[in-house]
């Protein structure tokens, strides 16, 4: 496909973006008297939390005053900086990587105090595409790679990866698809991209003669990140059928802004997060996001608080939490079988890590990967 071709996908795509929004935006307007939907912040169109916020929209309506309106946000500091301001938005996908960043570089005063979440979710890839002339990504030193905007989650897990792997290379920040464009053309080495796989932008995008850099699983980076592999079942003819790429996946959750407790807002969200926790098995089925299987309601994310009403749900419902039984026994056969080898005990988080990564394997993953 030439770039011309990309160029008139895009603008297809971006109609097609504009059309859907002005449906919803006209449905709002003929929403039964009374009714106050909720809109949960996506990121951009290009990576999955669009499909996921599709879902959660057809899992809420029940056709008269409980909706949930998905609305396309910009990801990373953005979302977050969104949910904090309120402007109609209630709640917000975030990856957890640009909520430690945004934590970190202190952007937002007594932030853990002002959000909370409801759900950790699903993990989303790394993806480095290159050209045929760069090898690994040690040969990506002093060249320019394009991480997308400069505040977005793309941009803030790239710099944190580059620099866990002491790699300097020159950013530059253009939107996805013109950066491929680009990258065909020789002006830049490398596209950085994160999204769930398989990610629409590179199932659609002319990648001939293009190549995915795998990323060294380094103990800095396996700290930090969840190993994972992007195979030949999510990019046929991307990646070779005997040659998986590793590479690292980001951890997302779902979360709200500062709500006063007693509040019409608070019972308006409590409302939506108990039909969401109620209802999650159906998620599951055909027809929704695949990624829905890596979730487990139960999971924490640490360090920061979960919004009362999921909290108040789980301990109700403890019993049929999912993965709560299997997280138990999980985390005895890790103890156990420390004592036994004489090995050392692990803390809670690194724990906690494992049971995220045997739960991909679980769902599929690691089946896929091997």
């Amino acid at each position: 496909m030439s770039g011309l071709s990309v160029v008139r996908a895009t603008f297809l795509a971006l109609c097609l973006l504009a059309s859907s929004l002005a449906a919803s935006v006209a449905g709002a307007a003929d929403a039964p008297p009374g009714s106050d939907p909720v809109r949960v912040e996506t990121g951009p169109s290009t990576g999955i939390t669009v499909r996921l916020g599709e879902d959660l929209a057809s899992l809420m309506d029940d056709g008269t005053a409980r909706r949930v309106i998905p609305v396309v946000g910009r990801g990373g500091v953005q979302n977050i900086a969104d949910l904090l301001a309120g402007r109609g938005v209630d709640m917000a996908f975030v990856q957890l990587d640009a909520l430690d960043y945004a934590q970190t570089q202190k952007l937002f005063p007594n932030l853990e105090t002002r959000i909370s979440y409801v759900a950790k979710l699903n993990y989303v890839e790394f993806h480095l595409l290159a050209r045929p002339d760069i090898s690994n990504i040690n040969s990506l030193t002093g060249q320019v790679v394009d991480v997308g905007p400069a505040t977005g989650s793309t941009a803030i897990t790239t710099a944190r990866l580059f620099r866990l792997l002491k790699i300097s290379m020159i950013p530059s920040n253009d939107e996805p698809a013109l950066a491929i464009t680009r990258l065909r053309r020789g002006e830049i080495a490398a596209v950085a991209f994160v999204g769930g796989k398989p990610a629409p932008l590179l199932r659609l995008a002319n990648t001939e003669g293009l190549h995915l850099l795998p990323i060294p699983l380094t103990t800095d980076v396996v700290a930090a990140y969840v190993p994972s592999r992007l195979s030949a079942t999510d990019y046929p003819g991307l990646v070779p059928h005997d040659a998986p790429v590793d590479t690292v996946a980001v951890a997302t959750g779902l979360f709200v802004g500062p709500v006063p407790t007693g509040s019409d807002q608070y019972r308006k969200l409590a409302n939506v997060v108990d039909t969401f926790f109620t209802q999650f098995q159906t998620l599951l089925a055909p027809g929704h996001d695949q990624k829905w299987a890596e979730v487990n309601l139960s999971s924490q994310i640490p360090g920061w608080q979960r919004f009362p009403a999921a909290d108040d749900w789980l301990r109700r419902n403890a019993a049929i939490s999912d993965g709560e039984d299997l997280r138990t026994i999980f985390m005895k056969f890790l103890d156990e079988r420390a004592k036994v080898t004489g090995g050392q005990q692990l803390s809670q988080e690194q724990k906690a890590a494992l049971f995220d990564q045997f739960r991909r394997w679980q769902t599929g993953q690691g089946a896929q990967n091997n």
